[in-house]
């Protein structure tokens, strides 16, 4: 059953403000790699749990058609709001149910989503939709985050880590997908032409006020949310309070260096 996790329209718009479009290091081993297996002309690339839809925007220049498609209306509603995309669409629906003829699809991708998917349907439905040498692009980060400032990173880094450890749990069981960087998920693709890559380190710096944004877009702080509302906003004001204070800033706009590991797991379909 595909899980609905992400209904609510102040998460979706959470989304669209914090979450991060697809690194150029992702895309680009993408693409390589769809290009070797297939080769050109790219003419669709379904995003699957598209969400507010900042993967499904990134593969607008190499593609005919980009559709993306997620369970969640307000997520739908939200993605619908980035105008000037022409080649881009959006569907209200689920990855084990797809919309397209047999043969049709060159790429089907997902970003921080596939460990969402009922493994067993998804896949079926994949063999059935792409076309041959079609590709399985599946990415996110699993869950390794670290902050680097001046010196107090250690220390950051530890108010970070409480944070996630408060919130485990909170934490649905799918979530442990995305931490075991779709190990499961890779090992049940029937394409043996498969490959995952478990680390790929990216380097991004974001505000005080991002990276509790990021925060609030994660399932488990949701959880919590909806569980202890007055709680959850305290865990925020506190963890915001306390990296002002060892940074010995006022403002969330000071910066830090956040790196993540992303993985990536690519499949091609036989001939």
């Amino acid at each position: 059953m595909t899980n609905r996790m992400f209904e609510d329209k102040h998460h979706a718009s959470l989304y669209q403000k914090y979450r991060f479009d697809p690194p150029d290091e992702v895309k680009e081993l993408i693409l390589q790699y769809l290009d070797k297996k297939k080769g050109k002309p790219h003419q669709l690339a379904v995003d699957l749990g598209c969400g507010t839809g900042q993967n499904s925007r990134s593969l607008t220049p190499y593609f005919q058609q980009v559709v993306g498609i997620d369970v969640s209306e307000s997520q739908v509603e939200e993605a619908r709001t980035a105008m000037g995309f022409p080649n881009l669409s959006y569907r209200v629906g689920t990855a084990e149910e797809l919309p397209f003829p047999d043969g049709s699809v060159d790429l089907l991708t997902a970003a921080s989503a596939a460990h969402w998917f009922d493994t067993e349907r998804f896949l079926k439905e994949a063999v059935r939709v792409l076309k041959p040498c079609g590709c399985l692009a599946f990415f996110g980060y699993g869950g390794n985050e670290k902050i680097l400032h001046e010196s107090c990173g250690d220390r950051l880094n530890n108010i970070y880590e409480e944070v996630m450890q408060f919130l485990l749990p909170y934490t649905s069981i799918s979530v442990a997908g995305a931490i075991s960087k779709l190990k499961d998920l890779f090992e049940a693709i029937p394409f043996p032409d498969k490959e995952r890559i478990e680390t790929i380190p990216v380097k991004l710096q974001l505000s005080i006020e991002n990276v509790i944004g990021l925060i609030q877009t994660f399932s488990m702080y949701q959880a919590f949310l909806r569980a202890d509302p007055n709680a959850a906003t305290a865990l925020l004001e506190k963890t915001t309070s306390r990296f002002l204070d060892e940074m010995k800033v006022s403002s969330t706009e000071a910066k830090v260096d956040f790196i993540m590991e992303y993985y990536c797991v690519l499949a091609c379909k036989p001939e």
